[in-house]
């Protein structure tokens, strides 16, 4: 019997990224362009995907550095299509290392898949003497195929994420990227996928269709509520608050919506911050607490200065924060 997964069309989008990234020496893995080689081009050029049925796509062609809401609503556009489409088994995402956990965040939370939606990249560029892409597209492919997936993941050097847990951790490694404490849901292993845990669409806490509503707001929408992330640190004050408080008193339009921060360990933040953040809350603006630590999250209990952001990291709390707000 030929799983769903295996028997339809993959469809294969487009961004940009180091993985579409052009240097002028091989040898060079850190100065080069990202976003110069078509998602058509990257396909071609890696041999196990030529017996693949899959349809591809260029969405955008950046740096993800520089990922922001126009490029985003493309994406969930062409995604939310292919994805309604029942001849697309999958659909397989190129992106680049610098911002991708917040797209794969982003997707979930706005289209919460069933069919699988693997996002994959690289940490050396196309031109690079031995890239890290070609393995990566492949290996993303494979999970996508994979009888029984579904939901928002990440795959990069073998290893398999969702969108929930992952976050780039190096600057520099072709390993970047780790699900801190919750650990990877599969690996992939000459072609073949090793599972560990559920796939995220078994595990997601609604069970049924994203949020309608939601999307259309996203896709209607001219920019993102503004929200802020601050950290905080030794010697810390309440400056940066205050003027965020004072731009939106003269300036309604830059007014900021929302604060997240990365407090120190448990979510501890410092008092002059603190001071500061409490005025913002009584002026409207919530406050949501993350930590600055690369793993674990904030434990809740009575002395928490403010709400805690679940198990996010501070730029996925910034986000899940910045989408909520579109509701009001």
């Amino acid at each position: 019997m030929v799983d769903a997964n295996e028997a339809r069309r993959l469809v294969i989008l487009g961004t940009g990224g180091t993985i579409a990234g052009r240097a002028t020496a091989a040898s060079d893995n850190v100065g080069y362009v990202a976003g110069q080689v078509a998602v058509a081009d990257l396909v071609a050029a890696v041999p196990a995907l030529a017996g693949v049925s899959c349809e591809v796509e260029q969405v955008a062609q950046v740096d993800s550095k520089d990922m922001g809401l126009p490029v985003w609503q493309a994406l969930v556009r062409r995604l939310a299509h292919h994805l309604e489409d029942p001849a697309v088994a999958a659909v397989v995402i190129t992106h680049g290392t610098d911002t991708l956990e917040e797209t794969a965040f982003l997707l979930q939370q706005l289209l919460q898949p069933r069919k699988p939606v693997v996002l994959t990249c690289a940490m050396r560029p196309a031109s690079a003497l031995t890239p890290d892409g070609p393995q990566n597209l492949s290996d993303a492919v494979a999970v996508a195929r994979e009888p029984g997936a579904g939901g928002v993941m990440v795959v990069c050097a073998g290893q398999v994420h969702t969108a929930t847990d992952v976050s780039k951790v190096h600057t520099y490694r072709t390993d970047a990227f780790d699900s801190g404490d919750a650990g990877p849901v599969a690996c992939v292993e000459e072609g073949r996928v090793r599972r560990f845990r559920p796939w995220p669409a078994d595990v997601r806490a609604t069970g049924g269709d994203h949020d309608a509503g939601a999307l259309a707001r996203f896709l209607a929408a001219d920019a993102l509520p503004r929200v802020e992330l601050l950290i905080s640190h030794a010697d810390a004050g309440g400056a940066m608050v205050q003027a965020l408080l004072a731009q939106g008193e003269t300036d309604p339009v830059q007014a900021v919506r929302g604060i997240v921060v990365a407090g120190t360990g448990n979510g501890t933040v410092h008092q002059a911050l603190a001071e500061a953040l409490d005025v913002a809350q009584a002026r409207g603006v919530p406050v949501l607490l993350t930590s600055r630590c690369a793993r674990g999250h904030v434990v809740p209990h009575p002395g928490l200065a403010f709400v805690a952001a679940d198990d996010l990291s501070p730029v996925k709390a910034r986000l899940g924060l910045a989408l909520a707000l579109l509701a009001d």
